[in-house]
């Protein structure tokens, strides 16, 4: 009977409604013009937006189940071990750096602008390395795994994944002397924002979102960044303001001309959960054990997806180094075809 009533608390969850059920039962609506009143509005829309994607899709008859599987069966595991794990994170990084911050901030409009960007920033880093050093790829990976971008794809990742992020992020912003409480209000909008940048083709099909695709990263940018086409690997890892993709030279626009293909570039199972959750990492503990010794083995661990002690890199770097020589290649034998015609 409690394990019913822990699943049914589960679903109830899932939607996020508890705070905005509260202050209806309480009668008091001013609590709506409050910050809790604005979170208890806002936490459902993920939830209630990816609802209305199913029912679309399943109006044009475009729902296909199997488009979910990965995500839905991610989010139930993580349910249950991924969350107190993050709190917990977040909580110790500013319990261990609060008192050796560089400098202290307050919870004005001014610093929340620098706070935001130095969330961003941490955000950036933790993005990279997660793409750039194979044992923290296996972390960030399931994310990457399903072949259809939905609302779903926010909830898919592996339950490790956000305490690494935690401890980056909020390391990284505590010690540049973001204010704690501001912190967890940047968390909430970036939180809000990161989940919205999912949302599938079906419900807006140009993701560029008009003149804002210049100001700020659009579910374009992170359609781009989801997708396994070499042109667009490796790039976008900023959640709202693409400052530092700009800065670092990772920024890349959706180019309307390259069909997006979502997924990661390793082979797998076709919609496989357990390939998707665990798949990287059985892949590296092969790597590891075959590798000749102790230095190839931690460099397996600690280097980019892709290389490889024999010297046959597969790295993104590598991959897309390739392709641009080799489309600019064909763009110089072209133009000289053209030339000798004339």
């Amino acid at each position: 009977m409690d394990f019913l009533k822990a699943i049914a608390n589960e679903f109830t969850g899932f939607w996020n409604l508890g705070g905005f059920l509260d202050i209806i039962r309480s009668g008091n609506y001013n609590k709506f013009l409050t910050y809790e009143g604005i979170v208890s509005l806002l936490v459902p829309l993920t939830p209630l937006v990816l609802l209305l994607e199913i029912i679309r899709a399943a109006f044009y008859k475009k729902f296909h189940v199997i488009n979910y599987k990965i995500s839905f069966f991610t989010y139930v595991l993580n349910s249950f071990v991924g969350r107190v794990i993050s709190f917990a994170m977040v909580g110790l990084c500013i319990k261990w750096f609060l008192p050796v911050a560089i400098f202290k901030t307050t919870f004005t409009w001014y610093w929340f602008i620098y706070g935001y960007v130095i969330w961003e920033f941490a955000h950036f880093i933790y993005h990279y390395l997660a793409h750039k050093v194979r044992l923290l790829w296996c972390l960030h990976s399931t994310h990457h795994a399903p072949e259809d971008m939905n609302l779903s794809v926010t909830y898919a990742h592996f339950f490790l994944e956000a305490p690494y992020a935690d401890l980056i992020r909020t390391s990284i912003c505590i010690l540049l002397g973001v204010n704690p409480a501001m912190l967890f209000v940047i968390m909430f909008v970036d939180g809000t924002w990161g989940a919205m940048i999912h949302v599938g083709e079906n419900i807006i099909k140009d993701g560029r979102l008009g003149f804002l695709n210049n100001i700020i990263l659009t579910p374009s940018h992170h359609r781009v960044h989801h997708a396994r086409n070499v042109v667009y690997m490796d790039t976008n890892f900023c959640n709202l303001l693409n400052i530092w993709d700009k800065v670092f030279g990772t920024y890349y626009p959706e180019d309307r001309s390259i069909p997006i293909e979502y997924g990661i570039s390793r082979p797998m199972i076709k919609n496989s959960f357990l390939d998707a959750y665990f798949g990287e990492i059985v892949a590296l503990a092969k790597d590891v054990y075959r590798a000749p010794g102790i230095k190839n083995k931690v460099m397996y661990i600690f280097m980019p997806p892709g290389w490889s002690h024999t010297g046959d890199h597969k790295m993104t770097s590598v991959v897309r180094k390739k392709y641009f020589e080799e489309l600019e290649a064909g763009k110089t034998n072209k133009g000289v075809v053209e030339e000798a015609r004339v």
